[in-house]
């Protein structure tokens, strides 16, 4: 990857990441109720599910997800059905938290690992994403270098962003101590989160 491409690349990557979707809305939870560093140790079902993703899209796999209505269909049913899922979840468990220091009844690090790896592998928007993103700066005669090199960059600058979302989310929970305040907040997080699976419902794979 040439520098110029570099200099454009990283700059839509930041793009990309900083927009608020459902994984982002999950390390902010989790900064929320358990701090940075659960929220970055979970963040790694999300970075497999990505990488995942990237392998396909540079087997051209991703392409043909992208261009199958009846696979974009199925997986836009599941993965909406899996947020709203997720959801209601988070909105049952805003009720039994009593203070953001609380530690019974969490969930396990392996338990908040899966929801990201299915929050990102059942979203279909993030297939678009990386069939129409990252071919644009693949470098032709060095394809399988170029797309290595492309996706690893991806991967390491999404830390990023989970980092941003995690650490604003252990702000929040800071500067709620209060317990209603507090329980508002998740409440918030899992109305949210059913908010993007509805969303998701309506979205339309491009012609």
């Amino acid at each position: 990857m040439s520098w110029n491409t570099l200099l454009l690349f990283i700059p839509a990557c930041f793009a990309l990441y900083l927009a608020f979707g459902p994984n982002n809305l999950l390390s902010l939870t989790y900064g929320l109720q358990q701090g940075v560093r659960i929220a970055v140790l979970a963040s790694g079902g999300r970075l497999i599910a990505f990488a995942l993703m990237i392998g396909l899209t540079a087997l051209g796999v991703g392409a043909v997800l992208a261009a199958s209505e009846m696979a974009f269909t199925i997986l836009k049913w599941v993965g909406a059905a899996y947020l709203v899922w997720l959801g209601l979840k988070i909105l049952r468990a805003s009720g039994a938290v009593t203070a953001p220091a609380a530690t019974a009844s969490r969930p396990s690090l392996k338990a908040l690992g899966l929801q990201e790896f299915w929050t990102a592998i059942g979203n279909p928007k993030a297939i678009l994403i990386f069939t129409a993103f990252l071919p644009q700066f693949i470098e032709p005669q060095s394809y399988w270098t170029s797309f290595a090199l492309t996706g690893a960059i991806f991967l390491v600058l999404e830390v990023f962003a989970i980092l941003f979302y995690a650490a604003l989310g252990q702000r929040l929970s800071a500067l709620s101590r209060n317990r209603n305040v507090f329980g508002w907040l998740n409440r918030i997080s899992g109305a949210t989160m059913i908010g993007f699976g509805l969303a998701l419902l309506f979205t339309r794979r491009p012609a």
